[in-house]
């Protein structure tokens, strides 16, 4: 009886062990930005592959839009962010971007200096 219960408790150890919370490293994309602020690295470049990369270059590298691997040089990330939402030059106002995802696009492409 005392073995078993053993092996019934050991086995239950080693699943909720498996099981473990997962979120040790939630924050790796996350880095702290200029403004005190965090950037989610990997949702920034989801939203620009998603949303940017057709004109802009997969790679910041610019095609029919311009290149943008240094636009932070020239733009703030408010400035980004009113870009996305109004447009300017040829380009439209990207009105299927939600506010919250300008904001994370902005602030990472605000880095990029």
């Amino acid at each position: 009886m005392k073995k078993s219960l053993l092996a019934v408790l050991f086995g239950a150890v080693l699943v909720l062990g498996a099981c473990g919370g997962g979120d040790d490293n939630a924050d790796d994309n996350a880095k702290e930005n200029e403004n005190g602020g965090t950037v989610d690295t990997a949702a920034a470049e989801e939203i620009y592959q998603s949303n940017c990369s057709a004109c802009h270059g997969s790679d910041l590298s610019g095609g029919a839009g311009p290149e943008l691997a240094n636009i932070g040089s020239k733009y703030s990330a408010e400035e980004i962010t009113d870009i996305i939402h109004n447009g300017i030059g040829s380009m439209p106002a990207q009105k299927g971007v939600s506010d919250q995802d300008a904001t994370t696009l902005a602030n990472w492409l605000a880095e990029k200096k």
